[in-house]
């Protein structure tokens, strides 16, 4: 592993970088993140798109995902490439949130995303019903944003009726065409339910729900079923493997684990803002303490990287 430049690196948060792990390491070679948050963006970050594409490369990642909750990363992506994107041999995508900011869901916006190289759509995360309810009872430390913005109002992929909404359906129909990875963002359990039931109706072959138990409010066996239905199931190494303060106990994610399967399970950072490690890091701690946890090898390598590739590629 190529250790990051010195200017990226935080003793306090990244110093188990500095001690050899060649066992880890090697698990990161070929590794993929399908949730980084670089900046730029309203919310504080510690690492610019450019850093994070450089930090993973020196490890040997395959590829990452820029994801902001606010616009699309997709054209950061695309004017960085002569500034030295171009030049790493990881691959970089990005993706649209279907947030207020971007007009909700908005199947315009998903079509530019996509067709100009993105390849992941989240469903509404801030504007969720979930994120907003579960914000406002909860300390989770989610970032405020530095930039004046309005209040975020709900968006949900119901109609009145309980059906999803016919938008919902020109997006994935969109998603499907183009071959895109569908995710179910900060939706609850019964949005996620109905959203996956239709995306499946509407030819889309790549899903997967973001960190269930975090917001969206899942059970184990929820995930499962989803799982059942085609979908992978994220889980976030930040909530397992970040500050100590805020770690949740490793044994609800190897809980998730055995009931969904290595297959579909997908390891990402979920990580970039200020005060939390680096994505690299994330991963590193990651593979270390999974096979602490007895975790076999290709398990491990398979959740950290070739499940995502096999999403993210064409």
């Amino acid at each position: 592993m190529t250790p990051p430049t010195a200017s990226l690196l935080d003793p306090e948060l990244d110093g188990d970088r500095l001690n050899p792990d060649p066992e880890a390491d090697a698990l990161l070679v070929g590794a993929v993140d399908l949730h980084q948050h670089p900046g730029p963006s309203p919310f504080p970050r510690r690492m610019t798109l450019l850093d994070a594409a450089t930090d993973a490369e020196g490890a040997g990642f395959e590829a990452i995902v820029a994801k902001s909750h606010h616009h699309s990363m997709v054209t950061d992506i695309l004017a960085l490439g002569p500034a030295g994107l171009d030049e790493l041999s990881v691959r970089v995508f990005g993706g649209i949130a279907l947030n207020q900011t971007v007009g909700g869901l908005n199947p315009h916006a998903v079509e530019l995303a996509l067709r100009m190289g993105g390849r992941v759509v989240w469903f509404p995360t801030l504007s969720s019903a979930a994120h907003i309810d579960h914000h406002r009872t909860h300390d989770t430390g989610f970032p405020t944003s530095v930039v004046q913005l309005r209040p975020n109002d709900v968006i949900t992929i119901l109609g009145p009726d309980g059906k999803v909404l016919p938008e919902v359906r020109d997006i994935l129909s969109v998603i499907a065409a183009e071959q895109a990875i569908m995710t179910c963002g900060h939706l609850g359990v019964e949005e996620t339910t109905k959203l996956i039931e239709a995306a499946k109706q509407e030819g889309v072959q790549r899903m997967l729900v973001n960190h269930p138990c975090f917001v969206v409010g899942a059970s184990v066996e929820q995930a499962a079923q989803w799982a059942r239905q085609g979908a992978h199931i994220e889980h976030c190494l930040v909530m397992y493997f970040g500050r100590p303060e805020r770690r949740r106990d490793l044994n609800e994610l190897l809980a998730f684990i055995k009931a969904v399967g290595t297959e579909q399970t997908v390891l990402s950072s979920d990580s970039g803002q200020q005060n939390n490690p680096l994505p690299v890091t994330l991963f590193r701690r990651g593979a270390r303490g999974l096979l602490d946890a007895g975790l076999p090898e290709g398990d491990v390598r398979r959740m950290l990287g070739a499940n995502a590739s096999g999403l993210v590629s064409r």
